[in-house]
């Protein structure tokens, strides 16, 4: 991979190699505690939302729980339910200023989702939602257990899965036309593993 100095002086992230995408990885984001303190704040303080799937006509648990925080009016649609944002906790704007330094991009809203254990997962997906704009621009920083992060072209067969292991600390940016070419994912895990927060900091636009 590539390594670039690309949005400031004191984070340094690496290009991922990948045609009709710009993303980008930081494998170690200062925080204001270890990340699996930090982890483990969210998964005790924030309000987690356990939602419902419908696959094939059939609804079935979502394998991850969920909230969505953010600026008060900022709503987003997702799989099919409409969430309004919880109003921003201390702690989650301590990581919001940081990630925002890091990427110098500003950001309305974030998306987390607890992964319990290694039956929990993510379908494949793009973040490509209208209220997100023509080329949203999403970072995501992951904390606790080591998962894998599966980018899939959506239109090219040909091309190779890029899969990639995302850190406990590390932050992942995505932007330019990546939603719209690749969707992404995290398989369920053959082996018991411990658990993990992912969030996901956007801009809503509308």
């Amino acid at each position: 991979m590539k390594s670039a100095n690309l949005f400031s002086a004191h984070e340094k992230f690496e290009h991922i190699p990948m045609r009709d995408a710009e993303v980008y990885y930081l494998r170690q984001l200062q925080l204001a505690q270890a990340p699996d303190l930090v982890m483990r704040q969210l998964i005790d303080k924030v309000s987690w939302r356990a939602e419902n799937i419908v696959v094939w006509g059939r609804t079935h648990p979502q394998p991850r729980l969920i909230a969505w925080y953010g600026d008060a009016g900022k709503n987003y649609t997702y799989s099919g339910t409409l969430w309004e944002p919880l109003p921003w906790t201390a702690v989650l704007l301590d990581i919001k200023s940081r990630v925002e330094g890091a990427t110098r991009t500003d950001f309305n809203s974030v998306l987390l989702n607890y992964y319990r254990d290694h039956r929990d997962s993510m379908g494949f997906h793009s973040d490509d939602e209208p209220e997100f704009g023509e080329e949203p621009v999403l970072a995501s920083l992951s904390l606790g257990k080591e998962r894998t992060f599966i980018l899939k072209h959506r239109r090219d067969k040909t091309l190779r899965p890029v899969r990639l292991k995302l850190a406990s600390g590390s932050l992942l940016l995505m932007k330019g036309n990546t939603q719209h070419y690749w969707k992404h994912g995290i398989d369920k895990e053959a082996r018991p593993c411990g658990p993990r927060v992912n969030l996901t900091f956007r801009r809503i636009l509308t």
